[in-house]
């Protein structure tokens, strides 16, 4: 809206209008508008819940402190969606692409939280919306998106090409020399392409297309099925990765903060034509838009921590950690950086991966023995080291032996997002 608005003041030379076309000004004000609103309107939405009775039903799992949080306003979601999405609103350009993808993912998984966490007050129990609906409505923005970065002519990439040529240069003397003067070519044709960042290979794009090339000249149309087909899964993967990270005070704001703040840096640099051609990364035409998003996001988690972070006043709920995990796995995907994913968002997947595991083995044991084993002393990962370890326990991993205070956990895996979201960065330069 104001963006907008300044736009047309600009031909009438209103002093400031141009502040409002530099990516970093709107950025920045994203991000203190949106910190802004979640600390004032945070403090009224947990009075409002509270009074509401909308408390989290804690079961006693033998965790030290975690029946004390019995009746703990949840749905605290809430405040990142509002406060991430009147900045965007106010400020964002509400006609390029990349925004409003990114606004629809929001609304989406914010309802499909907001549903699940609804039935959960309703009933009184943990249960919630079944499984299978939660990963339908996943799908189905999996659908959006990979459709959408199909067919949008608005999405595409520019191959941007480096000449290096000999000039023969005379020195003093007399002497001759050649001399590599290198050129850069801007002016490339945008195109659509299902070319993705990989890692640790020299040309560090990967083509979808490529797994397709038995299609002869329907290739590149597989290409693109592929494709939905990941963006599919990682969306599903990623927001579930969050929503069971969401299981003590702050781990889940937190870790988010780190990792989106990594995004919003190579969204910048991706679409800064002049640092992705130094940088030898992919340009991506129009997705600087992506970082005034991502600072609104940014702002949004860190205005909940000081909620959230231990004691917790309230908790996101699956309102929040639904949508956060959407947002994270959308806002890769449409950089171009989905197969960084599992390395930046290390601490999402092993939370996933910790109960698959879990389920796994005891089954596996069940049938075998009779009686069910575990890998870990409980799952997920984080709950692993709130929990005393049981001598004699049939638990593979029944270390360590004394449980960890949630906030040193808590502190330890943000220490492991930072360290996560360095080495993605190395990752594009070793190849």
């Amino acid at each position: 809206m104001l963006y907008a608005l300044f736009d047309i003041l600009q031909d009438s030379s209103f002093p400031g209008a141009r502040l409002m076309t530099y990516i970093t000004f709107r950025s920045v004000v994203a991000l203190l508008l949106s910190l802004f609103i979640a600390l004032v309107a945070g403090r009224r939405i947990i009075d409002r819940l509270q009074k509401m009775q909308v408390g989290e039903v804690i079961r006693d799992l033998g965790l030290d402190g975690q029946t004390a949080k019995t009746g703990t306003p949840t749905m605290g979601g809430i405040i990142i969606i509002i406060s991430l999405v009147i900045p965007c609103l106010l400020i964002g350009n509400l006609a390029n692409i990349y925004m409003i993808l990114m606004l629809i993912s929001t609304i989406w998984l914010g309802v499909l939280g907001f549903l699940d966490d609804y039935l959960k007050f309703k009933h009184h129990d943990k249960e919630g919306m079944k499984g299978k609906f939660k990963i339908i409505g996943q799908v189905g923005l999996g659908l959006i998106v990979g459709l959408t970065c199909w067919l949008s002519p608005q999405i595409t990439q520019r191959q941007v090409t480096t000449v290096t040529r000999n000039v023969e240069v005379t020195l003093e003397g007399g002497a001759s020399n050649d001399l590599a003067i290198e050129t850069v070519d801007f002016e490339q044709p945008d195109v659509k392409s299902t070319q993705t960042t990989i890692p640790f290979v020299k040309n560090h794009n990967f083509d979808y297309a490529s797994l397709t090339s038995w299609a002869g000249e329907y290739a590149q149309t597989a290409g693109w099925i592929v494709f939905i087909l990941v963006v599919i899964f990682v969306v599903a993967a990623t927001s579930n990765g969050a929503n069971l990270t969401d299981g003590i005070d702050g781990l889940c704001a937190g870790t988010s903060a780190i990792i989106c703040v990594a995004l919003a840096i190579m969204a910048y640099l991706g679409g800064n034509v002049i640092y992705s051609t130094y940088l030898d990364i992919m340009y991506i035409p129009g997705s600087s838009e992506l970082v005034v998003f991502m600072a609104a996001f940014i702002g949004a988690l860190i205005g909940f921590l000081w909620y959230n972070a231990f004691p917790a006043q309230v908790f996101m709920g699956d309102t929040g950690s639904l949508t956060i995990g959407g947002i994270i796995a959308v806002y890769a995907i449409l950089i171009h950086k989905e197969l960084l994913i599992p390395l930046l968002c290390a601490i999402f997947f092993v939370e996933d991966i910790s109960v698959m595991m879990q389920v796994s083995y005891f089954k596996y044991t069940k049938r075998k023995y009779g009686e069910g084993r575990r890998i870990f002393k409980m799952t997920p990962l984080h709950h692993h080291y709130q929990r005393e370890a049981v001598p004699g326990a049939a638990v593979v991993f029944n270390r360590p032996v004394r449980a960890m205070h949630e906030a040193k956990i808590v502190t330890r895996f943000w220490i492991i997002g930072i360290f996560l979201a360095i080495l993605t960065f190395i990752t594009l330069k070793i190849r």
